[in-house]
């Protein structure tokens, strides 16, 4: 009985997660989950977890995660903060760092929890229009501003600004914050975090969901100077005080430390990636540059809802976007595995 809501409840409009359908034998390609499984060290440290340890609470500050996150990053653990997920890494950082009385800035086509958060927490956004290329133009953010964040890459664009570029854009935004959402990042661009040392605003968030395969285990992190840090612990300590419980924190812990066979995996994604991209254009798509685990791809002479219902009748899923228009006529396409993939490619010879 909607009666009893909240006024913010009224006037949210939640961010729709991508389904996760509970048919069996699907080829799904519509929520950029790694198709490889994570380090078969990660399901050793899981599995020690599972003690009687388990009647105790967990670390609350994650103290042995982020000491390795530090080390991977060379940053020290009080740059370093730890969530469930990267979404609860950037709740924290709109209710901490992006409150203010100016409006905040984020692309027009972008990750669609930001608005959310936005309404959730009763923050003034204004959206900057990408380019016609589906773009982020940095000279569109030299305006006053509260704080900016868009994700490098894109999504659901998968469209990389490069480094100097962003560079440029905190040059430009001295006294408001700077969060580069970098869930992607792994897959083709230079991480944002090397710049964190001599810009004070800036805070780069990422996932371990996507290049280290751990969707399951939800678990985010932030890089950033320890001022920065300590608003979002202020906002954390608030809210959960114990947000990665000992499985998370063991399992994402040894994913870390798993160099090798995170380098691996991503390696097989970009690879697979090229090889999709060449075929998808070889049948009459444009694919928009991608540097993440999937492409955003449209064809000319199909709709875009249409294509992905008659794949979905092939019992392949991807994820279309209806809304803005611009977009109507893409696909997002998570890259699967290679036999994923050419189920996908022999579907789209039959419908086009």
């Amino acid at each position: 009985m909607s009666k009893f809501w909240s006024a913010v409840v009224h006037g949210l409009t939640p961010y729709v997660p991508g389904e996760q359908p509970k048919l069996a034998n699907l080829v799904k390609l519509n929520t950029n989950e790694n198709p490889y499984g994570p380090s078969p060290k990660v399901l050793d440290a899981v599995r020690a977890e599972a003690a009687d340890t388990l009647r105790l609470y967990p670390d609350p500050g994650s103290d042995r995660l982020r000491a390795g996150i530090a080390a991977y990053h060379g940053v020290t653990p009080d740059q370093v903060f730890v969530g469930n997920g990267s979404d609860e890494v950037l709740a924290h950082a709109f209710m901490a760092l992006l409150k203010h009385d100016q409006p905040i800035l984020f692309p027009d086509i972008s990750y669609s929890f930001y608005p959310v958060y936005c309404g959730l927490y009763e923050i003034a956004h204004r959206t900057i229009p990408l380019t016609d290329a589906f773009e982020i133009r940095i000279d569109d953010y030299r305006v006053p501003n509260g704080g900016i964040i868009f994700p490098n890459p894109n999504a659901p664009t998968g469209r990389l600004l490069a480094l100097a570029e962003i560079e440029r854009l905190l040059a430009g935004n001295p006294d408001s914050v700077v969060v580069i959402d970098e869930a992607y990042i792994d897959f083709g661009g230079e991480s944002a975090v090397g710049l964190a040392a001599r810009y004070p605003q800036l805070l780069v968030t990422r996932t371990l969901s996507k290049s280290h395969a751990l969707a399951g285990l939800r678990v985010g992190y932030a890089i950033g100077q320890a001022h920065l840090i300590e608003a979002l612990n202020r906002v954390k300590d608030s809210f959960n005080s114990y947000p990665l419980d000992r499985f998370a924190q063991a399992g994402a812990l040894a994913s870390i430390e798993d160099r090798s066979y995170f380098e691996s995996i991503c390696a097989k994604v970009v690879a697979t990636r090229t090889r999709l991209v060449a075929d998808m254009e070889a049948l009459g798509f444009e694919v928009l540059p991608s540097a993440a685990n999937f492409i955003f791809a449209r064809h000319p002479a199909h709709d875009g809802a249409e294509l992905a219902a008659a794949l979905r009748e092939r019992s392949i899923i991807v994820r279309h976007f209806r809304s803005p228009d611009r977009i109507a006529p893409f696909l997002r396409i998570t890259i699967g595995t290679d036999t994923q993939c050419d189920a996908l490619l022999a579907a789209l010879k039959a419908l086009c």
